[in-house]
């Protein structure tokens, strides 16, 4: 826990353009590790050993890898500029960084911001579904069948706006370091995750957190519904949970213009 300690507090003593730098280079780290790690995850290795299988059949759009590539290092630069706010906040004291938090406390704060988290996420995603916000959501929607890569396509406003979770909370409540982490390391594996296009746990219900990408494939499919991603509470609290079946429709068509002989009809 020390050692957290005195990450956070080095971090807090960067001057700007030095928190900028490091944040930038953080969150292009953890997407080139996540995305090109669960790539060859469900390209290679879970097909190879038969585990679980890949949710929508249809082929990427030309060029998609590369948009998505693209968009994602201009999210990445958005997130590295937008860490110098929480930079910021530690040296107006407006935000503190707790110094001597307990393991059980640390798992309480973690617990609290991935709900937060969620709760966050489908707030500004429902808003980015709105008419006057939708043609800055496209950009991401532009992927129908999603891949790892699409984790972080997003335009610069989407970015912006998922990219300030973590402010409200410190504002509120003295965080460990470590707690804070949790929100730039599992949170966008388990978007990445969602992302993959793979059943990665075919035994769970769609209701469980592990059938995220179950759900979100759904979202991409069909646009609109499903707008939660790691829990789906706030979706079924607020009557936007989409039906298992809701992208039947389009991949009956898919499978029967690609059917054996579908040509010739």
């Amino acid at each position: 826990m020390d050692a957290f300690v005195a990450l956070g507090n080095a971090y807090a003593a960067l001057p700007a353009h030095l928190a900028v730098a490091w944040g930038t280079a953080f969150f292009a780290f953890i997407y080139l590790l996540l995305c090109g790690g669960n790539w060859l995850l469900t390209q290679c290795l879970l097909p190879a050993l038969g585990w679980g299988r890949r949710i929508d059949p249809r082929p990427l759009r030309p060029g998609q890898l590369r948009r998505e590539i693209g968009w994602s290092a201009v999210s990445i630069l958005v997130f590295g500029i937008g860490s110098v706010l929480v930079w910021w906040f530690l040296q107006r004291g407006w935000a503190r960084l707790a110094q001597d938090a307990g393991p059980l406390r640390i798992a309480v704060e973690i617990a609290a911001l991935l709900v937060w988290n969620d709760i966050h996420f489908y707030a500004n995603h429902r808003l980015l579904h709105t008419r006057p916000l939708r043609r800055y959501h496209q950009h991401h929607h532009q992927s129908q069948v999603t891949t790892p890569f699409a984790t972080y396509s997003f335009h610069p406003l989407e970015a912006a706006l998922l990219g300030n979770v973590i402010l409200l909370p410190m504002l509120l409540h003295d965080f460990s370091f470590l707690a804070l982490l949790s929100l730039p390391l599992p949170s966008p594996l388990l978007h990445n995750l969602g992302h993959g296009n793979y059943d990665y746990a075919p035994r769970v219900g769609n209701d469980h957190w592990l059938a995220a990408s179950r759900r979100h494939h759904l979202h991409h499919a069909c646009y609109h519904g499903n707008y939660g991603f790691l829990f789906n509470f706030m979706d079924r609290w607020l009557g936007t949970r989409l039906p298992d079946d809701a992208a039947q429709p389009q991949l009956r068509a898919y499978r029967r213009r690609h059917a054996p002989g579908a040509a010739g009809r």
